[in-house]
């Protein structure tokens, strides 16, 4: 599974609409929707900030594990 659908998958299992993820991300709803797609690359500091709304690891959003667990420190 890529990481686009992943992403999906996340926000609609929160029940969050593109614009309110956009908003908390500080990007409009258009450029996360090209993330979505994958029509843009992810910057570094949304997929952080992704990962903390979602509390899910950095790996299972990225489709590298099925852990979701976040690591701690």
């Amino acid at each position: 599974m890529d990481y686009c659908k992943i992403m999906r998958d996340l926000r609609e299992d929160a029940d969050l609409t593109q614009r309110q993820v956009a908003d908390i991300l500080g990007t409009s709803q258009t450029m996360y929707a090209r993330y979505e797609r994958g029509a843009n690359e992810l910057p570094i500091h949304h997929l952080i900030a992704l990962c903390n709304l979602y509390r899910v690891s950095a790996d299972y959003l990225l489709g590298l594990s099925r852990d979701k667990r976040k690591q701690s420190h």
